[in-house]
């Protein structure tokens, strides 16, 4: 549906928050886009959202459109003369996605794809919109998502995501990018005749960590390589001139997850080139503005966009704020073409997510649904020197604490290693960080460090804890604990731990080789290094950061194992995992499991049925966080 500057239906729920995510802004900057739906304070924890359209001046809403309120939506694309909004649906139940082509007469459909499908971005004349494609798709893309049964015969089909173009006006899809190879990102060139691309043959989920940097071909389908950098590449961006392509690169633990420094390289191919070197922050934005860049990155405990000139090899600072910021696959803000204007959805601790835009560096508020909501808890930030290095983290605290009362503290590792724990708001409601909720509510601190091996500190500190897991890290979470502890009134004696994926793992870890703690809950955690590496399906990743395979350095692996020291472990320890889970198969958790029973240690596992990485159920998603609470509420209290 079409309307003129409407209040939605969802007006007459003023005690839901809504929720932003998916910007795209038109290229003059005056319209942003955005997926946005309600919490509706029960089922589903993530309810069915629409793409709606809002002046990016006063934030009035000027179009909404929902032409299947069965799926879900993609991030929405407009295209170069701003009068249309391309975006893909998924329907699950009959495994299909469609392209739909937005505009003053409503949405319609433009292609139909048996399988799954992302990413929809026009030509650079706008009779064309390309997308990524996975035909016949065995399970959704990216490795969180949960994998498929492994029967019969493995590892003899691959899914291939490729790139794909149908006429703007509808027509027949056309793959243009070869089938041996994953796409993973692209981008198009301006003379609409190619893409520049990251690449990889064979499996996707697992191959993301070798991928190259190339260009496909559109009138042949031939991939070319530009460039096979020993880092991770994320965001390629094409010059406007053509000659360069822009990407940022650094170590990073998982696809989606991005951190590291600017490079370019030109489209003919060569040797990338740092063009913001030593900088003490992390990319995790780009795009083109004339002969410059402009990007987003995690500064410290603050999120900025910089100007940055490659041939000076040289950043300045537009903006920053203690916020989270989210936009869209090109970074956490999204810009105009011209670069001048940007919009971004940010939340703090106190503040509940809105979308912000202007003319940098002047950014204001546009959307005020969620002004109502007050603050759930209090927070600080806080910072801490060990081994060198200096680190941040924050500390969650109940809104009220009595006079003289020592409360218990949680300690939360985020997951990665490569990501870091930003200011997220607390709600009432189930979407924004119902955890955190309940356990301030019942008088636990949660701290949150950012560790080394941490986005925000620069390349050299996010790459600190290289063939370390479990010794720099976790001296710094260590001392990190009692930083804030300091000046909390915090029970040094009632100490709690938790994490998932990574931060699963960092608990394993912290129950065998410290007695502080009292409780732990362990999520999606890895117990045993050298079975993992047979065992889970992206083995891929663990070379950059072991330097070598599991078969080559056996040492290293069983060095941070925490299976080896299974002995130590007294603490009473909740693990839970996805019964598909491709990054941290269940048996690892159960292998931990086993080796607490075995030492009589308290211990339960959960197996949650058909998840993957990500627990995606409601009801999952409830049952998981009830049964942290009472486990520290039993042996913390």
């Amino acid at each position: 549906m079409l309307a003129g500057a409407i209040a939605p239906a969802w007006a007459a729920e003023p005690a839901a928050l809504r929720d932003y995510r998916a910007l795209a802004i038109s290229p003059d900057g005056k319209r942003i886009a955005a997926l946005e739906s309600l919490d509706p304070g029960g089922l589903p924890l993530r309810p069915h959202a629409v793409v709606v359209v809002r002046d990016a001046a006063s934030g009035a809403i000027v179009a909404q459109y929902d032409p299947c309120a069965t799926c879900i939506y993609d991030h929405p694309a407009w295209s170069p003369d701003q009068q249309a909004l391309a975006f893909i649906s998924a329907d699950a139940r009959a495994g299909t996605a469609t392209l739909y082509i937005a505009g003053a007469a409503g949405a319609a459909p433009a292609a139909v794809i048996k399988g799954v499908a992302s990413t929809a971005r026009w030509s650079p004349e706008g009779k064309r919109i390309s997308l990524l494609a996975t035909a016949g798709a065995k399970k959704l893309a990216g490795a969180v998502e949960a994998g498929a049964r492994q029967v019969g015969e493995i590892g003899v089909q691959e899914d291939a995501q490729r790139l794909a173009v149908v006429p703007a006006n509808g027509g027949e899809l056309t793959m243009v990018s070869p089938p041996d190879s994953y796409i993973y990102e692209y981008d198009w060139t301006p003379d609409g005749k190619g893409f520049a691309v990251t690449s990889a043959r064979g499996n996707g989920d697992n191959n993301w960590w070798v991928a190259t940097l190339g260009h496909v071909d559109i009138a042949s389908g031939a991939l070319r390589v530009l460039a096979a950098p020993r880092m991770q590449m994320n965001i390629p961006r094409v010059s406007p001139d053509g000659r360069s392509v822009a990407f940022i690169a650094g170590l990073m633990s998982d696809f989606g997850s991005v951190g590291g420094d600017v490079f370019t390289v030109p489209l003919s191919g060569g040797e990338p080139h740092n063009v913001t070197p030593r900088f003490a922050g992390s990319f995790n934005g780009l795009a083109w503005q004339g002969k410059q860049l402009i990007a987003s990155a995690l500064v410290g405990s603050e999120h900025a966009v910089l100007a940055i000139d490659p041939v000076k090899r040289a950043t300045r600072t537009l903006w920053s704020g203690a916020v989270s910021a989210s936009g869209s696959r090109q970074g956490r803000f999204v810009f105009s073409a011209d670069g001048a204007i940007a919009a971004s959805v940010h939340e703090d601790f106190a503040h509940a997510p809105h979308i912000v835009a202007g003319r940098l560096p002047h950014l204001a508020a546009i959307t005020r649904d969620n002004d109502g909501f007050a603050p759930q808890v209090r927070a600080t930030s806080v910072e801490w020197s060990n081994d060198g290095f200096r680190m941040q983290g924050w500390l969650v605290a109940p809104l009220a604490t009595e006079p003289g009362k020592k409360h218990p503290m949680v300690v939360q590792v985020h997951g990665g290693p490569a990501s870091a724990a930003s200011p997220r708001f607390v709600s009432d409601g189930e979407q924004a960080n119902p955890l955190l909720r309940d356990l301030t509510r019942k008088g636990y601190y949660v701290f949150l460090p950012n560790p080394r091996g941490s986005f925000g500190q620069g390349v050299a500190f996010g790459s600190a804890n290289k063939r370390d897991f479990g010794g720099g890290d976790w001296r710094d979470i260590l001392a990190g604990i009692d930083a804030a502890a300091k000046g909390a009134p915090v029970d040094a004696g009632r100490l709690g731990l938790m994490g998932h994926s990574y931060g699963g793992f960092m608990t394993m870890w912290g129950v065998t080789h410290s007695q502080r703690f009292k409780a732990a809950v362990a999520g999606a955690g890895v117990a045993n290094w050298i079975s993992y590496y047979g065992q889970n399906g992206i083995d891929q990743w663990m070379i950059p950061f072991f330097g070598a395979s599991a078969y080559d350095d056996p040492a290293v692996y069983r060095a941070a194992s925490p299976i080896e020291s299974i002995k130590a472990a007294k603490t009473p320890t909740l693990l839970y995992v996805g019964e598909r889970d491709v990054e941290t198969p269940a048996v690892q958790s159960m292998e931990f499991w086993h080796g607490l029973r075995a030492m009589g240690t308290p211990t339960a596992l959960v197996i949650y049925d058909g998840e993957g990485h990500a627990i995606r159920k409601p009801e999952h998603q409830r049952d998981q966080r009830a049964r942290t609470v009472a486990w520290f509420e039993r042996y913390l209290k």
